[in-house]
């Protein structure tokens, strides 16, 4: 019986022994077919995480960010414990313990499953199984997932540290809101450090890898509030946190950004403008979008925010000045149904879903609103972000006469007496408020309209090319199209300094006489008669006064005579043109360029000639604080010297290359000064310090210019439709972008500074007659005076005419005869008559023919 009770044992032990021998062979079976082609594990240890890319200023503010998702990179030892231990209690407890999966977890939640007949499904992944799921395996349900998971997890568990698991997994797991990794997160949902984070707000962040599409913390406020005190429990039981500590922080309510208990990390980012989106156009070209994406990049650009801020309500104010002068009200375009209008909540969630500008500071914010009511006289609107009052907000029907409304038909409706002439119900507005200019009282509401007329305006530094302030239209939410940097529009008369560039370093000086005459030219769309934009003529006229009065005709003959093959290579030595055409046209301004080149190229006369390149940015670093960017290449000779005194400043070693003789750059510097004194600018342009610029008006007026210099800053602003068309009669470079470059310069002035334009070595000053060209003596004065520099060694031959081999037009008049001369004191000492003084008609900015 014994023996029989033995042998039935044995069987039964041999069966369970057999048994569990084929099951583990099975399952070591299964795991070594499963373990043949996995991902290598080993490349986490390099992992480089997709992280955000920030923009600085130079003071160090953060002006804007890019990232495909929005990720910000903690370091495991950077990580505070409070916030590894409420994971952990939320996903792994046994995390420090396994060796990569959970035994007991697997088990249990198992048996969880066949208790409840599938009812209860919970996941067993550890931390370590959810970082190879997120890094080398798909998301999908299935045993063979989990089989490669738990593979890879032990694994992985061999080569690196729990800590260094734990880095991956806190910064690559997705927490809701676009917001990768914890840091972004508690950004996002608190507005916090990581450090600053509370228990409560730990917990609620280990609530959201369950579930982040369903754990919004408002709508779903209820679900996000149980698991975070279960995280809580969990967290207290494990001894991360004491019972009083759980106790109290369960009854905390959940506060968020998203429920306006804080405000959004947002709130600090100025809008995105014109000046970052061009960094990101540029940097994705030069590292590729990919790496400006998701390399971590810490960019210092070149903005000064103060500047930009005041570029930007320059132009702004140009262009809206100039639109309100047309007298057109076209509105936003957009309705809101009338059926949301008769209730607050509606209609303001309608408007806040209305594309469009809220970006707009021009004399106060610009508020989209919508008009609630039309009465006999007034409309009432409802306004974006500003609290109803009894009574309502009302815009007065003063306010509305200034326009006539545009029709769907493009025609003009009579003008307006009423706001309902222009505005009807539902319709969507901007508006703003009239203050008083002493204390800044409020007066009444005011409609706005984002201009049909666009402009770009551009400002930097001459001597190492740092862009100060760019602004590329009326409001970067309107249209993210950069005019300062994208469009290509023809220069007209701020093109011929050009010509001029390239004559004087000819042999030609200021005070080279050329004929202002009429020109006839045979082209194969027939005869071309080019005139000045006064539609007279002057007669021989010095250079000087050709480009101070901007006079084509003397611009074209000048042309002709250099050789328009030397004006094309002059305009592409300094940017203007990549490959200019060699048309005579093309000397006044015919050929398109941008704006930023334009600047840029009037940079390198400011400096004296040498080759600076404009650059948004100082420095780009990778995420390890590696520069791998950086603009000014020029050494400090002396700044690691102590001993330099504080009158003087350190030596900077320039090694640049020179595009023009530094003569010839002050040379033709003193004349675009005559432009400001004396010319085509002067009516619009008084700065404390020497200023030194172009005006530009194309044919028709399609676009006007107006580029100049201070000793350290140029700045340049061009004005025109997108679609070319004319601007109008009485719209000239100097009226109208000459007042966006004297308010950004008064303002520039004060916190840059100026001073006089540096006279290079190697040339003397001769005093000459501005109007005829005559050599005066040393101590000649009066308003037809003008001291002009000579190169040493270069006696000037005064009385030479140049009339660029044109022969006079046909039954056109020669120039304009004027009756009276002038006695002066000649270099010889007789007293002769020159002249006539040439009558320069009305002041304007010239043209392109």
């Amino acid at each position: 019986m014994l023996r029989f009770i033995a042998s039935f044992f044995g069987t039964i032990f041999t069966f369970i022994t057999m048994g569990l021998f084929v099951v583990a062979l099975s399952i070591g079976g299964i795991f070594w077919v499963y373990g043949q082609e996995l991902p290598s594990h080993e490349n986490l240890a390099q992992y480089k995480p997709p992280t955000i890319s920030r923009i600085y200023s130079g003071e160090g503010e953060i002006i804007d960010e890019f990232a495909k998702e929005r990720r910000l990179f903690v370091p495991a030892d950077e990580i505070p414990d409070l916030v590894k231990q409420a994971f952990i209690s939320a996903e792994d407890k046994n995390f420090y313990e396994h060796g990569g999966f959970d035994a007991r977890g697997i088990a249990a939640a198992a048996y969880e499953a066949v208790a409840s007949r599938g009812e209860s499904v919970r996941g067993a992944s550890t931390i370590t199984q959810q970082v190879m799921k997120n890094f080398l395996l798909s998301g999908d349900r299935r045993i063979e997932r989990k089989i490669k998971e738990i593979i890879l997890a032990t694994r992985v568990e061999e080569t690196l540290s729990k800590d260094q698991i734990l880095e991956l997994y806190m910064n690559e797991i997705f927490l809701g809101q676009n917001s990768y990794g914890v840091a972004a997160a508690a950004q996002t949902y608190f507005n916090k450090n990581l450090d600053d984070l509370a228990p409560h707000e730990a917990a609620t962040l280990a609530s959201m890898p369950k579930a982040p599409g369903r754990f919004h913390p408002v709508r779903n406020m209820e679900r996000v509030m149980d698991r975070r005190n279960y995280v809580l429990r969990e967290m207290s039981q494990n001894g991360y946190i004491t019972e009083e500590v759980y106790l109290a922080e369960r009854e905390l309510p959940l506060r968020s950004v998203q429920n306006g208990d804080f405000d959004s990390f947002k709130s600090a980012l100025p809008p995105r403008d014109y000046f970052t989106d061009e960094i990101r156009r540029q940097l994705s070209r030069d590292f590729g979008e990919e790496e400006f994406f998701t390399g971590g990049m810490t960019v210092r650009a070149t903005a000064d925010p103060e500047m930009q801020k005041i570029a930007a309500r320059a132009l702004r104010r140009a262009l809206e000045k100039y639109d309100r002068s047309r007298g057109v009200w076209r509105g936003t375009g957009e309705v809101l149904p009338l059926e949301v209008l008769e209730d607050e909540t509606a209609w303001r969630e309608a408007l806040a879903s209305v594309g469009v500008p809220r970006d707009v500071d021009l004399e106060g914010q610009w508020h989209p609103a919508v008009v609630l009511a039309v009465g006999n006289n007034d409309a009432r609107v409802g306004i974006e972000g500003i609290d109803e009052v009894e009574g309502g907000h009302w815009v007065p029907a003063k306010d509305a006469q200034w326009a006539r409304k545009q029709l769907e038909d493009g025609a003009l409706g009579r003008k307006a007496k009423v706001a309902g002439d222009l505005v009807a119900k539902g319709d969507v507005v901007l508006v703003r408020a009239i203050t008083k200019d002493d204390g800044g009282e409020f007066v009444r509401w005011s409609f706005r309209q984002v201009p049909e007329v666009q402009g770009g305006f551009m400002a930097m530094d001459v001597n190492n090319g740092r862009v100060i302030a760019m602004q590329g239209g009326f409001s970067y939410q309107d249209t993210v199209f950069n005019r300062a940097t994208q469009a290509k529009r023809q220069p007209g008369s701020s093109f011929k300094p050009f010509v001029y560039a390239s004559a004087l370093d000819s042999g030609y000086s200021p005070a080279t006489i050329v004929i202002d005459a009429p020109i006839e030219i045979d082209t194969p769309q027939g005869v071309w008669r080019p005139k000045n934009s006064t539609n007279k003529f002057y007669g021989p006229t010095p250079m000087r006064t050709g480009i101070e009065m901007s006079r084509n005709l003397m611009t074209i003959r000048l042309a002709q005579e250099v050789g328009m093959n030397t004006v094309a290579r002059y305009a592409e030595r300094f940017g203007v043109y990549e490959n200019m055409g060699q048309f005579l046209a093309n000397s006044l301004g015919a050929d398109e360029t941008t704006l930023y080149q334009m600047v840029a190229a009037y940079a390198m006369f400011a400096n004296g000639g040498e080759r600076v390149e404009p650059t948004l940015v100082d420095r780009v670093q990778d995420r390890y604080g590696k520069t791998i960017y950086r603009h000014d290449q020029r050494d400090c000779a002396d700044c690691a010297d102590p001993a330099i005194p504080e009158t003087r400043s350190p030596r900077i070693v320039t090694n640049r290359e020179r595009v023009m003789d530094p003569i010839t750059a002050y040379q033709l510097t003193s004349m675009m000064e005559g432009v400001v004194t004396r010319g085509t600018a002067s009516s619009q342009i008084k700065l404390p310090v020497p200023v030194a610029g172009k005006t530009g008006t194309t044919n028709e007026a399609k676009d006007v210019w107006f580029v100049g210099f201070t000793s350290n800053i140029a700045a340049g602003c061009y004005i025109g439709h997108d679609r070319p068309r004319p601007l109008g009669r009485g719209t000239y470079g100097g009226t109208t972008c000459g007042p966006v470059f004297q308010e950004f310069m008064e303002e520039a002035i004060k916190k840059y500074g100026g001073g006089k334009f540096r006279v290079p070595p190697g040339g003397h000053f001769i005093k000459i007659d501005r109007y005829t060209g005559a050599r005066l003596d040393n101590d000649a004065s009066g308003a037809h005076v003008v001291a002009e520099y000579f190169r040493d060694g270069e006696e000037p031959v005064f009385g030479i005419t140049y009339d660029g081999g044109f022969g006079m037009g046909s039954n056109l008049p020669l120039f304009d005869e004027v009756s009276q001369g002038r006695e002066v004191t000649t270099s010889s000492g007789r007293e002769v008559i020159v002249g006539p003084k040439a009558d320069f008609g009305t002041v304007s900015s010239g043209g392109l023919y």
